[in-house]
């Protein structure tokens, strides 16, 4: 792999996980929409976004997307399902709960389904970084004060829907990833998966998107969720897909949790105890050794 447009792919992961990290401050809100419609509303406008944005594209490649439909179709599932889990987890267990379940989850879930389909060789570097990585969300996860007053069932199912968002982002970003590889291009494999993702999403957006137009402040949320984090973010964490292996693109996002967290102290106005911190310089960690090239034999 080239050095260049690796870095390239590092620092286009690392701009859409910055961008992410912004999406659990700015639901905050509108606490009443519902977390299903938020995230309808956000991946399901962005991916239409994208797909039209690549139209010209996806056109000239509709032969290799058919050919290749059961990954298409894999990736469109995975999408539609990830942002209705992910929101709903966020709501039931919390913020840091939710998102650190469901983006810590995703490079060890991505890594055996890489595994499993031999894309992946696991190196010493690798894992050590990912041992830190994952000993750094669980430091920030249990540092959120607020578990105490979640219903315990909320929790419990909280975590497991955090999960589900894991596995669900590690499908669809190893499904387009195999489609780039498949020799589609950036634009067509992820406007086609996150447009027929989108798709899926409309029902619900039909049927609950009324709450929208309650105020401006719904819909500028609603806007920028769609615009910003989805459409902007998955442009650049496409371009960072076709450069660099799926389980390093999503253990790169391990920093959307630490954006998330930082945000919601600066602007929220919640705290973060020492442990937090220390899971934060730990993520950090994780990310240099995930990133830094591998010594040449």
């Amino acid at each position: 792999m080239q050095p260049i447009p690796r870095i390239l792919g590092v620092l286009a992961v690392i701009l859409a996980s910055i961008l992410w990290g912004t999406t659990g401050t700015a639901a905050t809100f509108a606490p009443s929409l519902s977390p299903l419609l938020v995230g309808a509303v956000a991946m399901g406008i962005g991916g239409i976004l994208q797909c039209l944005l690549a139209f010209t594209q996806i056109v000239a490649q509709r032969h290799l997307l058919i050919k290749y439909y059961n990954l298409l179709i894999l990736g469109a599932v995975a999408v539609a399902i990830y942002p209705l889990a992910f929101y709903t987890s966020m709501r039931w267990s919390g913020v840091t709960i939710g998102t650190v379940v469901s983006i810590g989850s995703a490079p060890i879930l991505s890594v055996i389904i890489e595994y499993f389909n031999r894309d992946f060789r696991l190196t010493k570097q690798w894992l050590i970084g990912a041992i830190l990585g994952l000993l750094g969300i669980l430091l920030l996860s249990f540092s959120d004060n607020n578990t105490e007053y979640l219903v315990y069932e909320h929790l419990i199912m909280g975590i497991f829907l955090g999960i589900v968002a894991g596995l669900t982002y590690a499908l669809y970003s190893w499904s387009a990833r195999q489609l780039m590889l498949k020799g589609i291009s950036t634009k067509s494999a992820m406007g086609a998966t996150f447009g027929c993702g989108g798709l899926l999403l409309m029902p619900i957006i039909m049927v609950m998107g009324a709450s929208l137009f309650d105020s401006f402040t719904h819909l500028a949320v609603a806007a920028y969720m769609a615009t910003i984090p989805m459409f902007l973010g998955y442009l650049c964490y496409g371009f960072g897909l076709a450069n660099i292996p799926a389980s390093t693109a999503t253990a790169i996002t391990l920093l959307e949790p630490v954006i998330a967290t930082i945000l919601a102290i600066l602007i929220v106005g919640e705290s973060l105890s020492l442990i937090g911190w220390l899971g934060i310089l730990l993520i950090i960690i994780c990310l240099i050794f995930i990133t830094m090239p591998k010594k040449q034999q």
